[in-house]
């Protein structure tokens, strides 16, 4: 038996063969690309990738070394397409994206759709961004929102995607792929509960607090502090509160947003009385034009797969190659299509950034009906 130095340095030595061979198969690919410039052929072509793993599993001598063999050129495969992809977005072929960068976003005399009720959340989120000057209205369903928007009768829409303690919006993430509506901004609003009464009204007073379940089961802690009070669930805690401005009850109390409690004219009784500290709700700003705004650093995509080993990782793979940072990933179910899945991603970067088109023309090629959510910027504000 060799002893492990001299069988270490037979490994260097295999090892820098392999080097030399890897570097001369990536010229072979700089060829390659520039044969498929030339010929407008894609880059991508999944058959013969097919054909030519299954003829080197065939060279292989055992069931370990054909995994192995099929693991490892997968992944040299991988690696020439993506030096393909480089040098396709050097030379600007088919590079440009149908998404025009704006100096700004127009936010005055605009026409603006929130879902949900006035003195909600998502009224808050669109006040936080747009400030007053705006023509609103609200309506009760998200889709309801996004039709408005998709034709032209509300320039923009304020929809809540994401709650950092209740989770995803799911309904929204399938109605980004269901409208030609794209998202030209994100605003995080704080969730940060306050107990609201009517004019005259104190803690003295209240006898029963009423707002969504939701927001009374945020405020557990502190209603155990007032095992006098009884609890009554609302529709949402907008509602709640203008009940409360309507009935002018002081015996009465709400939980909502110090925002609801200034649009309904109430008296805060309690604030920060949400158990966690730290919740907030992301919510995207949407319109119909394929625009983004300059210095936009956030991008979101989505994708389905095939339904093979291993595909999922490739994509992911676009990513660390092209040093983007992936900030955020969802998988939905397709409707009508068992066991397939449209995968949603968040990462950092600008439609105009060169490592962005490479990572996009790679996932676009390799994954199935991509498409580009918008280009945004993210915007945290207490409303």
């Amino acid at each position: 038996m060799r002893e492990l130095t001299e069988l270490r340095e037979a490994i260097d030595g295999i090892d820098q063969q392999i080097v030399e061979l890897f570097e001369q198969r990536m010229q072979v690919t700089d060829e390659i690309a520039e044969y498929k410039f030339a010929n407008g052929k894609k880059v991508f072509d999944r058959e013969r990738e097919a054909q030519k793993l299954t003829a080197l599993r065939a060279l292989a001598h055992d069931d370990f070394n054909r995994k192995g063999v099929t693991e490892l050129f997968t992944q040299i495969m991988s690696m020439s397409r993506k030096k393909q992809y480089d040098l396709l977005t050097q030379r600007n072929v088919k590079g440009r994206l149908p998404f025009i960068e704006v100096p700004e976003l127009e936010k005055t005399g605009v026409r603006v759709v929130f879902q949900g009720e006035e003195g909600a959340y998502s009224h808050a989120a669109m006040n936080a961004f747009f400030g007053d000057d705006v023509n609103s209205l609200h309506v009760k369903h998200f889709r309801e929102a996004m039709e408005l928007i998709a034709d032209g009768s509300a320039d923009y829409g304020v929809l809540p995607i994401e709650n950092s303690t209740a989770g995803i919006v799911e309904d929204n993430f399938d109605l980004l792929v269901d409208f030609e509506n794209y998202i030209v901004a994100e605003q995080v609003i704080p969730v940060e509960h306050v107990l609201m009464g009517a004019p005259g009204s104190s803690l003295e007073t209240v006898r029963t607090v009423t707002s969504h379940p939701q927001a009374l089961a945020q405020c557990e802690g502190f209603l155990s502090r007032h095992p006098g009070w009884k609890t009554e669930a609302g529709a949402n805690t907008a509602l709640a509160a203008r009940r409360i401005a309507e009935e002018g009850d002081v015996s009465l109390a709400a939980i909502g947003s110090e925002f609801a409690a200034r649009r309904f004219g109430l008296t805060v009784l309690a604030r920060h009385i949400n158990d966690e500290e730290r919740n907030a709700t992301r919510f995207m700003i949407v319109t119909n034009q394929r625009i983004f705004e300059r210095g936009a650093d956030r991008i979101s995509i989505c994708f389905q797969l095939p339904h093979a080993a291993g595909t999922l990782y490739s994509i992911l793979s676009h990513f660390t190659f092209n040093d983007v940072d992936m900030t955020h990933i969802q998988s939905r179910p397709v409707a009508g299509r068992s066991w397939e899945y449209r995968f949603f991603i968040d990462f950092v970067g600008n439609l105009g950034d060169a490592s962005v088109k490479n990572a996009l023309r790679g996932i676009r090629e390799e994954a199935i009906n991509m498409k580009i959510l918008g280009n945004y910027k993210v915007r945290t504000d207490r409303g």
